[in-house]
C-alpha cells in the first residue's frame, strides 16, 4: 500500500494544507532471478495488480485499475526498472456526476503504457530518472529528477524536479512543473 500526499499549506482558499491525497493499494508477486543480458543482471521480476484512487466524491473522483510487470535490471552501482502496464477497462459514464463508471477514461494519453527507472549509486547518494511517455509524437508524459542523499540512518533527504503530465491523479491530464525537497524513509538503492 502506497500513500502519496501533496501539501498545500500556504493556499487556505483551495484546500490547505493538503491539496490531494493518493491511495495505491496492490497485489504483487516477486521473482528472484539471476540470468544476464549484455552484462545486466535481471535481479527481480514482478507481476501485480494495482489500483490507484484519489477517494474523492464526483466530480473530483479519479481511479484507475492496472495489471503490471516490472522488470529490474543491475550492473555495478547502476539499476534499471522497466514497468510496462495494461489498464482494465471501465464501463463509460452515461452521466459525468454518476459514481460508477470510468472517471477518466484519457488517463493512458497522459500516464502512457510503461515507466522507465534509471537509477546509479554513488557513496551514499542516489541520483534516479523516471521517464513515461504515451508511445505518440504528441510529448505527453513525464520525467522526473532525483536526488538523494542519507542524513541519519535510512533516513534520506532529497531534492525533486518533475515536469510532465501525471504527478497527481487529480492533475493527470494537466502540465506541471515543480521542484521539491523532503525526507524519505528508504530508497530505490
Amino acid at each position: 500500500y502506497t500513500n502519496q500526499s501533496y501539501w498545500q499549506p500556504y493556499s487556505n482558499s483551495n484546500s490547505s494544507p493538503f491539496r490531494e491525497t493518493s491511495h495505491e493499494p496492490e497485489v504483487f508477486v516477486l521473482f528472484r532471478n539471476d540470468w544476464e543480458i549484455f552484462g545486466w543482471r535481471n535481479s527481480v521480476s514482478a507481476l501485480g495488480f494495482n489500483h490507484q484512487s484519489n477517494g474523492r466524491p464526483v466530480p473530483l473522483s479519479r481511479s484507475w485499475n492496472r495489471l503490471y510487470a516490472n522488470f529490474v535490471f543491475d550492473h555495478g552501482d547502476w539499476l534499471i526498472s522497466f514497468k510496462p502496464w495494461y489498464r482494465i477497462p471501465e464501463k463509460e459514464k452515461t452521466n459525468p456526476l454518476q459514481a460508477d463508471g470510468d472517471d477518466n477514461p484519457d488517463i493512458l494519453d497522459f500516464m502512457g503504457y510503461a515507466e522507465t527507472r534509471i537509477m546509479h549509486k554513488k557513496n551514499n547518494r542516489v541520483f534516479t530518472m523516471m521517464l513515461r511517455n504515451n508511445l505518440t509524437s504528441d510529448g505527453l508524459g513525464a520525467v522526473e529528477l532525483t536526488y538523494s542523499y542519507t542524513l541519519y540512518a535510512n533516513l534520506k533527504g532529497y531534492v525533486q524536479y518533475f515536469n510532465g503530465y501525471g504527478e497527481s491523479l487529480i492533475d493527470y491530464n494537466a502540465r506541471s512543473n515543480r521542484i521539491s525537497i523532503g525526507v524519505a524513509i528508504s530508497d530505490w538503492l
